[in-house]
């Protein structure tokens, strides 16, 4: 113990010990110098901002920043086809070089969505089903029914379309509502000798509605030609019909 001792007081165990502390201090300046050469620490670039180019813009700017790219699509309405909507990472994130930058890019072919069921929902909940659809809502009408603001048909591209069937996303679906009057009746007015737009006053008054339009002859003067029968007829047997009953006329240029 007493040699290790006097050893350690030797002028050649703190040569050794010096030569062992460079050693060290030397091996991990070159490791930590080396992983910095390595990783190219404090190099890089800013991702560009991407959104809104064209995919052939935006493949461009990474090509010359030398970074890769992978390509994703997604159907969103309302925007033009092959424009970039979004990128990871986002746009003046810090990267290195050769970095993968993940692009998603509208589509042109909408996706197709079965029909929900919205039959005899309510027109608040229908317009929910259909958005969670991705479908719009398009124009409603009301006929007779007893039910009030309730899905009785639904129409695309004048089709009447059921459950299950396969449309393409954001198609805008009409529906027919119940007006919540389907038992009422009104007085059935005799609409001969007027003409069509006086008609359509009349009825759109009693809640009825024109309904087919045939015509007696040639008409030269459609703004002075006059209904020359109904259907129904206004008689003894038939003097009030149901509210939205459809009535069929005949017009003619010849006065009865």
């Amino acid at each position: 113990m007493g040699n290790f001792t006097e050893y350690l007081k030797t002028k050649s165990f703190r040569n050794n010990l010096l030569a062992a502390i460079c050693t060290v201090i030397g091996i991990l300046l070159i490791a930590f110098f080396s992983l910095r050469f390595y990783t190219k620490h404090g190099e890089g670039l800013n991702v560009p901002e991407l959104k809104g180019l064209t995919l052939s813009q935006a493949v461009s700017k990474l090509e010359d920043l030398g970074l890769r790219y992978e390509i994703d699509s997604v159907y969103v309405m309302d925007k033009p086809p092959g424009i970039v909507t979004d990128q990871d990472p986002d746009a003046n994130t810090f990267v290195k070089g050769n970095r993968t930058i993940y692009l998603t890019i509208n589509t042109a072919q909408a996706p197709n969505v079965k029909f929900p069921d919205i039959e005899t929902k309510s027109l608040r909940e229908a317009q929910a089903i259909l958005e969670s659809y991705r479908l719009k809502l398009g124009d409603t009408t009301y006929k007779a029914d007893v039910a009030r603001d309730v899905v009785l048909e639904a129409y695309f591209g004048g089709q009447l379309i059921r459950t299950g069937e396969v449309l393409p996303t954001g198609s805008r679906i009409n529906l027919i509502l119940g007006d919540g009057r389907g038992n009422e009746e009104v007085e059935l007015p005799n609409l001969t000798g007027l003409t069509l737009d006086e008609a359509k006053f009349s009825l759109k008054g009693a809640m009825l509605s024109i309904g087919q339009i045939t015509y007696d002859g040639p008409i030269t003067d459609s703004a002075n030609a006059v209904i020359i029968t109904q259907f129904p007829l206004v008689s003894d047997s038939t003097s009030k019909v149901k509210i939205g009953t459809p009535i069929n006329i005949t017009l003619s240029n010849k006065k009865n």
